[in-house]
């Protein structure tokens, strides 16, 4: 006997489905996002800045500054990888 589960006409598996394996919930979840991030660009326009500095007085500087911080940090990591990487029978010597 076979554990494979057959697919049905919609293209299950006859696993339990979820929410999210539907493209529709998706696309949902994808859109209330940029509904999100809109709303809080429009925030950010509308409360007045007292930063230190005149770069933080501009729309969506803190949106920018984080998102490039996070990318520094993905490349930062790759970068420090090589340094730590152990080789694969490192523990098995």
């Amino acid at each position: 006997m076979s554990d494979e589960r057959k697919p049905d006409a919609s293209g299950a598996t006859g696993a339990r489905a979820y929410w999210l394996d539907h493209p529709r919930n998706v696309d949902r979840l994808v859109y209330a996002l940029y509904g999100v991030c809109a709303v809080l660009l429009v925030g950010d326009a509308l409360v007045e800045k007292h930063g230190p500095f005149a770069l933080e007085h501009y729309l969506g500087f803190y949106g920018i500054f984080g998102f490039v911080a996070c990318v520094g940090l993905v490349l930062a990591a790759r970068a420090l990888r090589t340094v730590l990487k152990r080789p694969e029978d490192y523990y098995d010597r």
